[in-house]
């Protein structure tokens, strides 16, 4: 029997149990950083196959790795686990930890103790905490040869095209002082935070393809009888590649800058979010990925040009370590994730099938990965040329 069909079979006699899984988190969501209930459901998966867990990875509370294994090649699946404030699974994350928990488990048990080391990364706060850039620092994928995931989608995607993003908090200080009683005494730092906005819109019209800058005011003074001492923004910042988006980050500086200056106020300029780096594609993984998947009768394609689907955190794992971040369909493109609907579809009939032919397609790259030297220097080489 072929190992693809070994794989093929695993997954089938793990089929309900993944799905229950995918349910159960469906059916509890939490947000990020507060996935408690989430992350011992997983680990509790893992230590029952006989993975070693360790918890709190690069002290988060909710992270943790499982690994079966040791030495190099490492295949890593990432698992999301994060849910929407109001909107539970709305981005079917519970799809994802159930598929990288399924691709773990069916890849360890037909590997047959062959070299190597699969590893399954719990990543919490992917929507907008940043779990997997955190670890990433914290040196979590530094010994990695490949990390493998999919996200669940509207479309059928062999690669992400995500871009990278970050926030900034902007404040200007001023002067308080009644406008009608002593209107010369004030310094309107409103008012600078106003014209920065203003400055930010004329940038806005000459900013290269995928980069924008979106604000709004988190503080404008406390009374319409004072003039604002102190006025603060929140930015958010996207641009295609990581490079560009330190470009837009020193605009924003500069805008801000010059706005302090004209108007007389102090300036305070802070990152208020972790930075999500651009994902760069290894494209020989995903066309492997791709072909497996396709078997299944799910063909991906390339995605349509100038289409940008937000920013993950996958982004800082992918410029240190070969990775794949397909998108595969749950429902039609002409809906949306981040919805009701899109929540409801991620426990649905298509779902569970598209769950376990994801999970034989990633198995399968990583036993692809595991025994086939050739290919980890492609995928390393891939990395190489993406990161120029």
């Amino acid at each position: 029997m072929s190992l693809y069909q070994r794989i093929r079979e695993e997954t089938a006699r793990r089929a309900d149990a993944l799905w229950d899984v995918a349910s159960a988190l469906h059916a509890d969501p939490e947000t990020a950083f507060a996935e408690h209930r989430a992350a011992a459901l997983l680990t509790g998966e893992l230590e029952r196959a006989g993975f070693a867990v360790r918890r709190e990875t690069a002290g988060l509370p909710t992270a943790f790795t499982a690994q079966s294994g040791t030495g190099r090649p490492v295949v890593a699946f990432p698992l999301e686990y994060d849910a929407l404030p109001g909107l539970g699974h709305a981005c079917g994350h519970n799809l994802i930890a159930a598929a990288g928990l399924g691709a773990a488990l069916v890849t360890d048990a037909v590997r047959d103790g062959t070299g190597g080391t699969v590893l399954a990364v719990g990543t919490p706060a992917e929507e907008g905490g940043g779990g997997k850039a955190l670890e990433v620092a914290a040196g979590v994928f530094d010994e990695v040869d490949a990390a493998l995931m999919f996200h669940p989608g509207v479309y059928d995607w062999v690669r992400a095209p995500l871009t990278a993003q970050e926030q900034y908090r902007v404040g200007f200080r001023g002067r308080a002082a009644h406008p009608t009683g002593s209107p010369t005494e004030g310094i309107d730092a409103l008012a600078a935070l106003i014209e920065l906005f203003n400055v930010l819109s004329g940038l806005g019209r000459r900013l290269p393809e995928g980069s924008h800058v979106q604000g709004i005011i988190t503080h404008g003074g406390t009374a319409t009888n004072i003039v604002p001492e102190y006025a603060e923004g929140r930015f958010g910042l996207r641009a295609l590649t990581t490079a560009a988006l330190d470009e837009l980050a020193a605009q924003l500086r500069t805008a801000a800058e010059g706005v302090a200056l004209a108007t007389g106020t102090a300036l305070t300029v802070d990152r208020a979010s972790v930075r999500y780096e651009h994902f760069r594609d290894c494209a020989v993984l995903s066309e492997r990925f791709a072909g497996h998947l396709g078997r299944a009768g799910i063909p991906l394609t390339p995605p349509a040009p100038g289409v940008y689907l937000g920013s993950s955190d996958i982004g800082n794992v992918s410029g240190r370590v070969p990775a794949i971040h397909p998108f595969v369909a749950i429902m039609g493109a002409e809906g949306s994730d981040h919805t009701p609907e899109f929540a409801e579809a991620a426990v649905s009939a298509r779902a569970r099938r598209v769950l376990m032919a994801v999970v034989e397609a990633l198995a399968c790259t990583a036993v692809d990965v595991l025994g086939d030297a050739g290919l980890r220097d492609r995928a390393w080489e891939d990395l190489r040329r993406a990161s120029v």
